[in-house]
């Protein structure tokens, strides 16, 4: 009778899907072995930033070499898509941010869905937006980016790191707010879109501030307003979207860590509580703080609750704007 109810057992949890290696799995001895942050972006963005500065944080504290791999595509979804299918034991997970919580809401067929296929583990940092322009675009605050964008409309345009990302989708709230047509140019990640802003191929590009800052503090770009309620920490003297000319625009990017939906929990507890300690560490924070971004370091239930909420939120905002991708 034993052993014919062992056999069931086995069973079921093969009939529900969850991996028997993934059961056997313990926090005790995890990790030990390489653990991948799979970023979905070109190097060199925000998103690579943060998780190099994990990934070199988790590898200190575990004993175990932790790597960031890129694999930019399809507007951040190929890389999800990737760490969504991968073998939920904790040994691959994904950098994730605000970007997918959009991406669930403009992409037609998405082979995955954000918020049932992954477990959420923490967010690492909320960092503010910025609008920046090409330096020799004859603007100097907010308002004259309007004046300038209503009185030749359709001329000026925006880069982004691509289609259904959050930039994107921050472009285009901006323009039925503010009135303007600036005209979308996706591109594979932040970097090959900042780099064609300096070269002034575009003119204007909605960026977190710590991707921006380096461009604004050499002049090669100037920051016109923040997006986000308060002013960052980082450009003090650059007003608000909300205080200037769209009163209660609010809008940030998060970054953080999610695994595959069926992760032991005691692995993402494990995760979290690493990260969370991390996050918190005064050096880390006061690196942070210097890329432009505000520490989180949260538990997985906080995590997975601000991600419902904007998935309701943005849900409702691409229909207003009608943004779909195919």
């Amino acid at each position: 009778m034993k052993k014919i109810f062992t056999g069931l057992f086995l069973c079921a949890l093969t009939i529900t899907g969850i991996p028997l290696a993934a059961q056997a799995q313990s926090a005790a001895n995890f990790p030990n072995r390489t653990v991948k942050i799979v970023v979905p972006f070109a190097p060199g963005g925000s998103t690579d930033a943060l998780a190099r500065l994990l990934a070199q944080r988790l590898t200190a504290s575990w004993g175990q070499t932790v790597i960031v791999e890129n694999k930019p595509g399809a507007g951040a979804t190929l890389g999800a898509d990737y760490v969504a299918k991968s073998t939920p034991d904790g040994y691959t997970v994904l950098m994730g941010a605000a970007h997918h919580t959009i991406a669930q809401n403009v992409y037609k067929n998405l082979p995955y869905h954000f918020g049932r296929d992954f477990a959420a583990v923490s967010m690492v940092a909320m960092i503010p937006n910025v609008v920046v322009v090409n330096a020799k675009v004859p603007v100097n605050n907010i308002q004259d980016l309007i004046a300038l964008a209503k009185k030749e409309p359709g001329k000026l345009n925006y880069g982004s790191a691509g289609a259904g990302t959050a930039h994107h989708l921050l472009g285009e709230s901006f323009n039925l707010k503010a009135g303007t047509q600036l005209v979308h140019i996706p591109y594979k990640g932040s970097s090959p879109a900042v780099a064609d802003l300096v070269s002034g191929q575009v003119q204007v590009m909605f960026d977190t501030v710590s991707s921006a800052l380096p461009q604004i503090n050499a002049g090669k770009t100037k920051a016109l307003a923040v997006t986000t309620a308060k002013r960052s920490s980082a450009l003090p003297n650059v007003p608000t979207l909300s205080e200037t000319v769209l009163p209660g625009f609010d809008f940030g990017t998060w970054f953080g860590i999610l695994a595959p939906a069926a992760t032991p929990t005691d692995v993402i507890t494990k995760m979290s509580n690493e990260i969370i300690k991390i996050v918190h560490m005064p050096e880390v924070r006061k690196q942070l703080l210097e890329m432009g971004s505000e520490p989180i370091g949260n538990t997985p239930a906080e995590m997975k609750a601000q991600i419902d909420e904007e998935l309701l939120e943005f849900g409702s905002l691409t229909k207003q704007i009608k943004l779909i991708v195919d």
